[in-house]
């Protein structure tokens, strides 16, 4: 079993306990419930968009731990303050440790910029539970899930008012996606090996169509590797690693930022 099987495998019993600890009834009372989820497309197609998606993640089954000295209220507001055109909060628990909390208290400081809820959808609960707690976006991650439940999952997320980020690694994944109008995520890193292969990322790029936004994950630790992607069409950056490994990340995205040329 690699460790994307291993994650999954233990999301499942994570999940099946949350239905029964936790009513969706309860979640649609919610206040976040209520509120307009802003978009994400709008957010990186926007003329004077960076492009950059900064994550807040305390740790990583590749890593370890990362950085869990920072708050994430005084990170996420940092990211806010450097201009990013949205955020990335991790809320797995057991290998990056995350929680939901983490979305809200970011939420709680932020009403300007779209909130990614990253985690491993099993289950429509999730989705539900990411409006409820804030969040603007869920990721479907091609890998774990069936092309039925992509559509089934990327329709209800719809209905909700929440954007998808779809993510892919290979052909296979992405033939599994209606590619129409989509967010679609290529992560650098192979989530079964580990290994980053920009190149082969750039490839795959190839085959998405324009009317999809582009959105490149893991291994852009360089401004200069921004610049490049975006000339083969690339719009969103999610970085996480890079800044969060730093004492202040915020202060660390900012440096980044001020590398890019637009």
């Amino acid at each position: 079993m690699d460790i994307l099987q291993e994650i999954i495998a233990h999301k499942k019993l994570e999940v099946a306990q949350l239905r029964r600890d936790v009513l969706i009834e309860n979640l649609v009372k919610s206040p976040n419930f209520k509120r307009t989820p802003m978009s994400l497309k709008k957010a990186l197609t926007d003329v004077n968009s960076t492009g950059i998606i900064a994550e807040f993640k305390r740790q990583s089954p590749s890593k370890g731990i990362i950085n869990d000295k920072v708050s994430v209220v005084e990170v996420t507001q940092g990211y806010l303050d450097a201009n990013v055109a949205a955020q990335s909060i991790l809320t797995d628990s057991k290998f990056f440790g995350g929680n939901i909390n983490d979305v809200m208290k970011a939420r709680s400081v932020n009403d300007i910029k779209p909130i990614l809820r990253k985690d491993f959808i099993v289950d429509a609960f999730q989705i539900v539970e990411a409006k409820a707690i804030g969040a603007d976006v869920i990721l479907l991650i091609a890998a774990c899930l069936t092309k039925q439940e992509l559509k089934n999952f990327g329709m209800l997320a719809e209905d909700l008012g929440l954007d998808v980020l779809y993510e892919v690694h290979n052909q296979e994944e992405l033939d599994k996606i209606d590619l129409d109008n989509k967010i679609i995520g290529i992560n650098n890193r192979n989530l079964k090996t580990f290994k980053v292969d920009l190149e082969h990322s750039i490839a795959l790029a190839r085959q998405i169509p324009s009317s999809c936004i582009k959105v490149s994950e893991s291994g852009l630790s360089d401004p200069r590797i921004i610049m490049g992607l975006k000339e083969y069409g690339f719009q969103g950056f999610l970085i996480g690693e890079n800044f969060m490994k730093t004492e202040d990340p915020g202060v660390a995205c900012q440096e980044f930022i001020n590398q890019l040329s637009f």
